[in-house]
């Protein structure tokens, strides 16, 4: 099991015409079993939000979800924070 696990990817999305301020999280964690697992962390900004963990058998397969569930959110106009 690899020590260098990714920090966590932060995500906005501030529209104040549409009166939209959310925010979208993505985290990759070992788990006890040796598989990997990713948490979205979502909601409006100032909110507790929702949350959801999905289980990888493998670290790749891991990280091949938290590329395309990125590239998705940014194509719909989420940015990183800073």
């Amino acid at each position: 099991m690899p020590n260098d696990v990714s920090p966590p990817l932060h995500l906005r999305r501030i529209e104040r015409s549409l009166n939209m301020r959310r925010f979208y999280t993505l985290t990759l964690q070992p788990t006890l079993f040796g598989e990997m697992s990713l948490t979205r962390h979502w909601g409006r900004i100032g909110t507790q939000g929702r949350s959801m963990t999905e289980t990888f058998a493998d670290e790749c397969a891991a990280r091949h979800a938290l590329e395309r569930l990125t590239r998705i959110k940014r194509g719909r106009g989420y940015i990183d924070t800073v």
